[in-house]
C-alpha cells in the first residue's frame, strides 16, 4: 500500500477565487451606467452645439450692430458747439434702411443720456401718426416640437448648469418679451447709470432669452462713435429661427437616443432577472424541495451548477450542504441502529442471566451469573459513555473555537505517564518528537483524546515485550504524527472500516467488553472536526510481510 504520508491534502469542492470584479457586479455596473451615460453624452452634446450655434449668433449680430454704429456716426453725427450730437432726422430713415434687408431683425438707436432716438419698427404715418410695425409672428409649432423642446428644457431644469451655460442661455418663460428695451432715460438709479456708461464703452455683455410666446431672442449693444466720441448706443435684437429649427433636428435626435437608453435598459433588466432573479427563485425552489425531503440533495438545476459566477458557487454549495445534510442523517439513522445492535447484546445476556438466576440455586452458579451480569452492566455503561462522548464531538468542535496548541509536551507527557504506569511486560513507547514547535489550531482536550486513544490502540495490539514508536514533525502547512506497533496488522479490507463506528476487531485474548469500537471512530471525527485528516495503513519488509500497523494524522499548522 502506498505511504500514506505523501496523501494529498483534503480536497477542495469548490475552488473560489477572489475577483476585483465579479460578474454579477460587471452586470450591474453596465446596466445602471449605459442609460445615464448616453444620457449624459446626449446632453453635452446638445448643450455644446447650442452654445456653439448661440456664439455664432451672437458674433454676426454683433458685427451686423458695429455696422450700423459705424454707419449712423457717419451720416447722423453733427458737431455743435465744442461736441458731437445725433440728428434724429437724419438717424431715423438710415436706421430703417439698414434693417429693412434683415425682417427678424429690430434696431433702436439710444443717445448719450440713454433717450431712444430712432426705432426701425416705429415710422411717421399719413397725417403724422406714428405707427409700430411688430416683427413677423413665430412660426407655429406643431406639437411633436412642442412636446420635445418642453421635455428639453424641462430635463434642463433639473440638472446644474455651469454659470457660463446660465449667463448665455436663458430659457426662463417669465423673461422680457421682445419690447425688452434698457431704460436709461428718466429718474436714473446707479445701476443704470453704470448700464449707460458701459453701453457707451462697448462693454454690455449680449442678452439671451426666450419670450412667453416660444421665441428665442439675442441682443447685442454697439456705442456709435463719431471720431473717439460716443454719440450714441444701437440696440439690435434678432430673433434666432435658425437656431430653433437645428436645436429641434437635435433634439429629435436626443429623443432618438432617449428611446434607445429606455430600451436597453429595459432589456438589460430583462437579462438581469434572467440570469439574477431567476436563478434564486429557482435555488428557493430547490431549498424548498429539500426540506420537503425531495431530491436527497440533487435537486439544485444543473445549469446553475455549471455557472462560474457567484449564482454558481452558491448552487454548488447548497448542493453540497444538502448532501452533506442527508449524508448526516443517513450516519444518525445507523448510529442510532448501531447503538442499539450494541445494547441488545448486553441486555440480552443480562435478562438471559436473570432468567437463569431464578431457577438455579447452586452458589457457585449464583456467582458465576452475577459476574456476567456484572461485566454485561460494565460494559454498558463504558458503551453509554463512548455513545455520548461520539455524539457531543461534532457539537462540541463547533461551538469551540480552535486556538494554537503545542503538542510537543502533550506528547513528552504521554510518554512520562505510559512509562510510569506500565508493567514490566507491557510495550513500551518511544516518543520521537521535538520538545517545541510543534503547534497546531485545535481544542486541547480533543487532541489529547486522539493521541491517547491511538497510543493505546498500537499497545494493545503490540506483544508482550514489544515497541511503539510515535514520531511528530513538522511538514510544511501541516504537522504529521505518525504511531507505529508490532502488532498483527489490519487487513487491507479493513483499513477503512477500522474507522467506523463500533469495529469489533480486537486482538487475541482481549476479554470481551473492554472497549466500545468507537475509540478510533471519535478520534477521526475529532481530527476531521479540526479539519485534518487520519488514516491507516500496514508497516511491511522488503518481501512484504507485515511488521505492524501505523497510524497517520496530519493537523493544520498555525
Amino acid at each position: 500500500m502506498p505511504d500514506v504520508g505523501g496523501a494529498s491534502p483534503p480536497p477542495v469542492t469548490e475552488k473560489r477565487r477572489r475577483r476585483w470584479l465579479s460578474p454579477l457586479l460587471r452586470r450591474i455596473l453596465l446596466m445602471n451606467a449605459l442609460p445615464p451615460a448616453l444620457l449624459a453624452a446626449t446632453l453635452l452634446y446638445l448643450d455644446q452645439y447650442q452654445n456653439g450655434l448661440l456664439a455664432a449668433e451672437v458674433e454676426s449680430l454683433r458685427t451686423q450692430a458695429r455696422i450700423y454704429a459705424a454707419a449712423i456716426g457717419e451720416a447722423a453725427a453733427r458737431p455743435r458747439d465744442d461736441r458731437t450730437i445725433l440728428v434724429p432726422e437724419a438717424a431715423r430713415p438710415l436706421l430703417r434702411r439698414l434693417v429693412e434687408p434683415s425682417p427678424n431683425t429690430q434696431a433702436r438707436l439710444f443717445d448719450n443720456t440713454g433717450l431712444l432716438v430712432a426705432d426701425s419698427r416705429v415710422r411717421e404715418g399719413p397725417g403724422g401718426a406714428i405707427v409700430t410695425e411688430p416683427l413677423p409672428p413665430p412660426e407655429p409649432r406643431d406639437a411633436f416640437a412642442g412636446t420635445i423642446a418642453g421635455i428639453y428644457e424641462r430635463v434642463l431644469t433639473i440638472l446644474p448648469r455651469g454659470a457660463q451655460d446660465q449667463m448665455l442661455v436663458d430659457v426662463n418663460p417669465n423673461a422680457p418679451s421682445f419690447d425688452w428695451q434698457p431704460e436709461f432715460g428718466g429718474t436714473s438709479s446707479p445701476d443704470r447709470r453704470e448700464e449707460l456708461r458701459l453701453a457707451l464703452e462697448g462693454g454690455v455683455r449680449p442678452y439671451i432669452r426666450r419670450t412667453a410666446d416660444g421665441r428665442l431672442l439675442v441682443s447685442v449693444a454697439e456705442p456709435a462713435r463719431s471720431g473717439a466720441a460716443s454719440v450714441g448706443i444701437v440696440l439690435l435684437t434678432r430673433e434666432a429661427r435658425e437656431v430653433d429649427a437645428r436645436l429641434l433636428d437635435i433634439r429629435v435626435s436626443v429623443l432618438a437616443l432617449f428611446s434607445l437608453a429606455l430600451i436597453l435598459t429595459v432589456l438589460l433588466s430583462l437579462y438581469l432577472s434572467r440570469t439574477i432573479a431567476t436563478p434564486i427563485l429557482q435555488l428557493a425552489s430547490a431549498a424548498a424541495a429539500m426540506r420537503e425531503g425531495e431530491g436527497r440533495g440533487g435537486s439544485v438545476p444543473a445549469p446553475l451548477l455549471r455557472r462560474e459566477d457567484e449564482i454558481g458557487v452558491l448552487a454548488r454549495d447548497l448542493q453540497t450542504a444538502a448532501r452533506a445534510l442527508w449524508a448526516r442523517i443517513d450516519a444518525n439513522e445507523r448510529f442510532a441502529a448501531d447503538v442499539a445492535h450494541e445494547l441488545r447484546n448486553p441486555l440480552t445476556s443480562v435478562r438471559s442471566a436473570i432468567e437463569t438466576l431464578r431457577r438455579i440455586e447452586d452458589p457457585v452458579k449464583q456467582r458465576r451469573l452475577l459476574a456476567i451480569i456484572s461485566d454485561d452492566a460494565v460494559r454498558m455503561d463504558r458503551l453509554i459513555n463512548d455513545i455520548a462522548d461520539s455524539s457531543r464531538v461534532d457539537a462540541e468542535l463547533s461551538r469551540t473555537i480552535a486556538t494554537p496548541v503545542d503538542v510537543a509536551p502533550i506528547l513528552g507527557a504521554l510518554g512520562e505517564l505510559h512509562a510510569a504506569t506500565r508493567d514490566e511486560e507491557d510495550p513500551t513507547l518511544e516518543i520521537e518528537a521535538p520538545t517545541e514547535g510543534l503547534v497546531v489550531r485545535g481544542v486541547e482536550g480533543r487532541l489529547v483524546q486522539v493521541f491517547r486513544n491511538l497510543i493505546g490502540n498500537a499497545i494493545s495490539f503490540s506483544p508482550k515485550g514489544g515497541h511503539v514508536v510515535m514520531r511528530a514533525r513538522n511538514a510544511g502547512q501541516v504537522v504529521e504524527f505518525i504511531v507505529e506497533d508490532q502488532g498483527p496488522g489490519i487487513p487491507d479490507a479493513k483499513l477503512e472500516s477500522i474507522f467506523d463506528r463500533f469495529y469489533s476487531e480486537r486482538p487475541t485474548g482481549e476479554m470481551f467488553g473492554q472497549h466500545s469500537g468507537l475509540g478510533l471512530s471519535i478520534s477521526r471525527q475529532i481530527v476531521e472536526g479540526l479539519r485534518g485528516k487520519i488514516a491507516a495503513e500496514n508497516r511491511r519488509d522488503a518481501s512484504g510481510a507485515i511488521l505492524g500497523a501505523r497510524f497517520i494524522v496530519r493537523l493544520p499548522a498555525k
